[in-house]
C-alpha cells in the first residue's frame, strides 16, 4: 500500500477490536471545538456539527448531513488543542450519496471552496461503508501538531446531493500551551545586555 501516492488506502476492522476498544480509539469528537465548526455547502444550518458524534451512536440514522446544492462539502473543524490525527473513518448516506473522495488539509482554518484548489495534505478515494468498518490511516507524522483539520468532500457515487451520517476521528490528543505561561518563561529568563548595563552604572555610580 505504500506505493499509493494518492493515498487511497484503507484498513478493514475484523473482530479484533472490541466495540469499547474502537469508542476510545475514536473519541476525538470530544476535543472538537463543536461551536466553532463551520460545514460549507450544508442544507440545514449547523448540520454539519451532528456528524461528530460517539461511536456507538454511528449508525443514528436521526443525525447526519446533506450538501446543498451540489455534492460538495467542506468541514472546517478546530480542536480545543493539538492533535496528532492517525485515522478517519466516514459513515455516507448510501444510494450514490457516501462521498468517494476526501482530501485533507491541515492548520488552514476559514477555507472556503476558493481555497479546496490548493494542495492538500493528503486525499483518499473512499468506498461505501454503510457500518464504518473501514479505517483511512492518515500520513502521522504530517498530521502531527493540528490544530485545525478541513475535510473536502468533492464528489460522490453519482447522487446529486451527499449524505454523512459519521465522521471518526482516532488520534492522540495534547492540551493547548497557554501563551501566558510561555511569555512568563521568557521573562524569567536573565537578558545578559540588562546585566552589563546594571554593571556599568554601578562601576559609574563607585568611580564618582
Amino acid at each position: 500500500m505504500a506505493g499509493h501516492s494518492c493515498g487511497d488506502e484503507h484498513h478493514q476492522h475484523g473482530d479484533e477490536q472490541t466495540d469499547a476498544e474502537r469508542a476510545n480509539a475514536f473519541s476525538l469528537y470530544l476535543k472538537i471545538d463543536t461551536e466553532s465548526v463551520m460545514c460549507l455547502n450544508e442544507a440545514v444550518d449547523n448540520s454539519g456539527k451532528l456528524v461528530f458524534k460517539p461511536w456507538n451512536e454511528r449508525l443514528n440514522r436521526e443525525k447526519f448531513v446533506d450538501s446543498d446544492v451540489d455534492e460538495e462539502l467542506l468541514f472546517n473543524i478546530p480542536f480545543t488543542g493539538n492533535v496528532k490525527l492517525k485515522g478517519i473513518i466516514v459513515i455516507g448516506g448510501g444510494e450514490g450519496m457516501d462521498p468517494s473522495k476526501m482530501k485533507l488539509y491541515k492548520n488552514r482554518p476559514s477555507m472556503t471552496f476558493d481555497d479546496v484548489s490548493c494542495e492538500p495534505d493528503q486525499e483518499f478515494d473512499l468506498n461505501p461503508d454503510p457500518e464504518g468498518r473501514l479505517e483511512y490511516p492518515t500520513k502521522v507524522a504530517r498530521f502531527n501538531q493540528v490544530e485545525h483539520l478541513s475535510i473536502f468532500f468533492p464528489t460522490n457515487f453519482g447522487a446529486e446531493n451527499s449524505r454523512i451520517y459519521y465522521i471518526g476521528l482516532r488520534g492522540e490528543f495534547t492540551e493547548m500551551k497557554r501563551h501566558g505561561v510561555t511569555i512568563c518563561n521568557y521573562e524569567t529568563q536573565a537578558n545578559p545586555s540588562d546585566h552589563k548595563t546594571n554593571l556599568l552604572d554601578q562601576m559609574g555610580h563607585i568611580i564618582h
